[in-house]
């Protein structure tokens, strides 16, 4: 248990795994700046994304095409399907509330959890699938060190498009009027800011980065309807991050997914649930 060897491959994988929570918690701080709406449900969302992926993945690969270009159209539809989940969520559900007490919002969110998670038992069944990785699940040796190479390229890739956004979310127009909203609404408005816009641009993001989280998430235990769990980590990270902090919510990954790996290796599986919130 103390072989410092296990201990130091254990705390790499934390850090890896808190990378797909910096993406996870990116989409709820979004959604938090534009509309101070906490989204509870952001779980479910990852969770049918990643459903989607497996979908056009298993149609895909069906009509022959080699696994690259499985992969890639899988990826790319999956990301246009979310944004018509995030443009519908905002639409039909937030929109309609919006200028409420935010407790209706909220309360919107959760009964959207019961919605996605009852959809996906009903559309693919409660059971297990295993939906293609985007990446090899094997292992890298580092002189004495495994490290799961899905993990690892899961990480960059999550990082990546974490930095992408971030660049945007500072110096394109969009991004301006992300912040602006998230400053003052009636404001916004009145510098000529379409608001109803920056919330359906903002419902999108977090579907998007949702949905490529479960796709790297998924391939790694096993794909159900209660994959949305992970997104209780998240409240953790965004929690200790900050709701309106980009850069606290990704030091904050990192540390949860840290934290959570060590408690899983020193006090069982089932710790590393609970142990982020005691420390939180």
């Amino acid at each position: 248990m103390f072989d410092p060897v296990f201990i130091l491959e254990n705390s790499i994988s934390g850090i890896l795994l808190g990378g797909i929570y910096a993406l996870i918690g990116l989409g709820i701080v979004f959604i938090f700046r534009a509309t101070k709406v906490f989204n509870f449900a952001h779980g479910a969302v990852i969770m049918f994304g990643a459903y989607l992926y497996f979908t056009f993945s298993e149609i895909i690969f069906s009509l022959g095409f080699p696994l690259y270009i499985v992969f890639f159209l899988s990826l790319i539809l999956t990301i246009f399907s979310s944004a018509i989940l995030g443009i519908l969520i905002e639409k039909f559900l937030m929109r309609p509330m919006m200028g409420q007490h935010s407790f209706p919002l909220i309360m919107i969110t959760i009964g959207l959890i019961s919605v996605l998670e009852g959809s996906a038992a009903i559309i693919w069944s409660p059971a297990a699938q295993y939906p293609k990785p985007l990446f090899p699940l094997e292992i890298d040796f580092f002189g004495s060190l495994a490290v799961n190479r899905q993990m690892l390229l899961s990480f960059i890739l999550s990082l990546l498009i974490f930095l992408l956004i971030v660049i945007l979310f500072t110096r394109s127009k969009n991004g301006v009027a992300i912040r602006a909203t998230a400053t003052d609404q009636s404001t916004a408005a009145l510098m000529g800011i379409n608001v109803s816009k920056i919330f359906s641009l903002s419902w999108i993001i977090a579907c998007v980065t949702g949905s490529i989280a479960g796709v790297l998430l998924a391939p790694l235990n096993s794909l159900t309807p209660s994959l949305g769990v992970v997104g209780l980590s998240v409240i953790s990270v965004v929690i200790l991050g900050g709701l309106d902090s980009i850069i606290g919510v990704l030091i904050a990954a990192f540390l949860i997914g840290w934290i959570e790996s060590m408690a899983g290796h020193f006090l069982g599986g089932q710790s590393k649930e609970i142990v982020p919130y005691v420390i939180v």
